[in-house]
């Protein structure tokens, strides 16, 4: 006669296997769901400053119409912060003067970013997490420039060309746009005030120029915007305060459209410099932003 014991072991190892593979096949059907809702997420991205992360499309710097004439090394940490996301970073820069300070050239990146995001600004952005354990590396940006005209008496005029690669990694959390971009600006400068020991000055500056940058838009490949910024600097002693409202206006109207109110505190002894920023984002630039760095000439 059958042994109703070995039907009944035969039976449970069916039905605990067969519990196995169902619940493996969910698991593996719902990690490929996830997948794939993470790969349609990639095409609703929205490549403007709105959307991304604080360090995805940079704001030209206001650089009041002069070139250095020594070769600059800077290392920098930031804060950004806004009701959706807090942001930290790390950037690093390096200024190489060429022909005197008539020409010259720099390099800059973002070398680490650790971010977290709410639960609704990563749906808003379509962002596949609110962060990522080892965190984010950002775009090396390249500038070239060239003194078009440096004069007392009118003006300093700075032509700069600008090409942002597509090194920055994060582009599943909407950190950076694995997209180049790139910019040409018009700095001008002008001292207004001056005393003879150079020891006091007052300088009005301001830019403008062309910003473009590549999108996710199978129709409209690129974004094109205008580029502006206006301040004004001044000097005493050691210490040097600049301020000033930047931006540039997009022509999609899809965010891209940020403004920034700059202030810079600066502290100089000798070749070291010590660099305090805070930026407030107005319009489609969400982020405050707190900084301290380090600058050392050489």
């Amino acid at each position: 006669m059958p042994n109703n014991n070995n039907k009944m072991i035969i039976n449970r190892k069916t039905v605990c296997l067969l519990f196995i593979i169902s619940v493996a096949s969910t698991t593996i059907n719902k990690g490929f769901a996830e997948g794939d809702d993470w790969r349609e997420k990639m095409k609703y991205l929205q490549y403007a400053p709105r959307y991304f992360g604080p360090n995805a499309f940079p704001m030209p710097e206001l650089r009041s119409g002069l070139l250095g004439t020594q070769w600059e090394a800077e290392l920098r940490g930031e804060y950004h912060i806004f009701e959706g996301d807090r942001t930290k970073d790390v950037y690093t820069r390096l200024f190489v003067p060429v022909a005197e300070g008539r020409a010259g050239f720099e390099i800059g990146c973002v070398v680490y970013e650790y971010y977290n995001m709410t639960g609704e600004t990563v749906e808003e952005r379509h962002a596949a997490g609110k962060s990522w354990d080892n965190g984010a590396q950002g775009d090396v940006v390249v500038s070239s420039f060239y003194q078009l005209l440096r004069s007392g008496k009118w003006a300093d005029i700075l032509l700069e060309a600008t090409l942002k690669t597509a090194s920055g990694n994060r582009l599943a959390d909407a950190r950076y746009t694995d997209a180049a971009a790139y910019w040409f600006l018009l700095n001008i400068g002008r001292d207004v005030y001056k005393r003879p020991d150079n020891k006091l000055h007052l300088r009005m500056q301001g830019l403008a120029g062309f910003y473009c940058w590549m999108t996710n838009d199978p129709v409209h490949r690129q974004n094109d915007a205008f580029v502006y910024s206006a301040g004004i600097s001044g000097a005493c002693k050691n210490f040097t305060v600049n301020t000033g409202i930047s931006g540039f206006y997009g022509y999609k109207n899809n965010g891209d459209r940020p403004l920034q109110l700059r202030t810079e505190l600066n502290y100089r002894y000798r070749k070291n410099i010590l660099s305090f920023r805070y930026k407030h984002g107005m319009k489609d630039a969400l982020y405050d932003t707190f900084s301290f760095a380090y600058i050392r000439h050489f």
